[in-house]
């Protein structure tokens, strides 16, 4: 059983509703998988998983969260090669600039992406909920 972590930063809740739909769709799919806040997760855990998925809204002008998301994902980038990764995250303006500059950034690492990214603007429908449920599958 691959064992599956989900690690998320959610300002307005919309991030968190995409991150239990990822959670699902992992358990459905057979995997051991585990829910972190960004806060909640560094570097020193990414050996502890087969398969990371990370989530992120878009801040500021289409950027990370920078207050805890960013310096909790930097630290693991060092571990990021070689490892199965998913990214997800909610949107309210732009065009998912912030989504693909974070996928170039993981790919350069040497992360292998097993799904397309999931973005949302703003709450996910009821697509966007069972594309998360399908990147959790994925990670499984």
């Amino acid at each position: 059983m691959s064992k599956v972590a989900v690690v998320y930063w959610s300002g307005t809740g919309n991030t968190e509703a995409m991150a239990n739909k990822v959670l699902e769709g992992a358990k459905a799919a057979g995997a051991d998988a585990s829910l972190f806040t960004a806060s909640d997760f560094g570097a020193d855990q990414m050996d502890d998983y087969d398969a990371v998925s990370f989530g992120c809204p878009s801040m500021g002008s289409e950027e990370l969260e920078e207050g805890e998301f960013e310096p909790m994902f930097k630290s693991c980038e060092a571990k990021l090669s070689g490892k199965k990764i998913a990214l997800f995250g909610s949107y309210g303006w732009g065009d998912g600039e912030w989504m693909r500059n974070w996928e170039d950034s993981v790919k350069s690492l040497g992360a292998v992406l097993v799904h397309d990214s999931v973005i949302c603007n703003n709450e996910p429908d009821e697509d966007g909920a069972a594309q998360c449920v399908e990147l959790g599958k994925a990670l499984a």
